[in-house]
């Protein structure tokens, strides 16, 4: 089952110090994609060389949005390392989203266009 959203998978460190994202969206919305690129874009910054993006469309799978109790999207788990961090909304403001998932990256000012 394939959708047209990008995934993104970057696992140089090995999975010692690899960070495990799962980003829920509704389709192929505006909003999806700037929460798809936002949450790479501070991955790239933080930790370049040690993470990965699973992009879920809870349309297209919505036993897994039930499964991980997703009551709106987009919505980003951090599934690894534990404990688990959640944070919802399209994550314009890189700052606030490093602190709510508990990632630090040198530079998490908003560069974003939106």
């Amino acid at each position: 089952m394939s959708t047209g959203l990008p995934s993104c998978e970057t696992d140089a460190g090995g999975s010692g110090g690899t960070h495990h994202f799962r980003l829920f969206v509704a389709g192929e919305s505006p909003r999806s994609s700037r929460a798809i690129s936002n949450l790479t874009l501070l991955c790239q910054r933080a930790i370049p060389d040690a993470h990965k993006i699973e992009v879920i469309d809870v349309l297209e799978r919505p036993d897994l949005a039930e499964a991980a109790f997703v009551l709106a999207t987009p919505m980003v788990m951090r599934m690894q390392p534990l404990p688990q961090r959640r944070a919802v909304g399209d994550f314009n403001d890189l700052a606030r989203l490093a602190a709510a998932i508990d990632l630090h990256a040198p530079d998490t000012r908003d560069e974003t266009a939106s």
